[in-house]
């Protein structure tokens, strides 16, 4: 019976995580004019999200490079095309997950 509870419990944890990294990004924004503190931000997926994400990494993948432009176009998009669950502090850690340990001028 002790078996069957952890085995019960385990699944439920496995189906849940799964859940989180399929349905959720954790978008970082880093320091800049318009948010000179940063920013990070747990939101539903969108279809060209990955789970830890930022501008800067979107713009990478999709355009081949960071501008000032696609930084803001794309937050723009990002923040009105989906729900925003959580607003945390910037997390320079996560922000380097997202561009493969890159930094982009400010």
């Amino acid at each position: 019976m002790e078996s069957v509870k952890k085995s019960l419990i385990l699944v439920i944890a496995a189906v849940v995580v799964i859940v989180i990294y399929t349905q959720l990004t954790i978008f970082v924004v880093p320091p800049i004019g318009a948010v000179p503190e940063g920013r990070t931000v747990i939101m539903l997926r969108l279809n060209k999200t990955n789970f830890i994400d930022s501008a800067d990494a979107m713009c990478e993948r999709l355009q081949g490079s960071v501008s000032l432009l696609c930084r803001g176009v794309t937050m723009g998009a990002v923040v009105s095309k989906t729900k925003i669950i959580a607003r945390l502090p910037y997390s320079e850690w996560l922000y380097l997950i997202s561009t493969d340990g890159k930094h982009y001028d400010r």
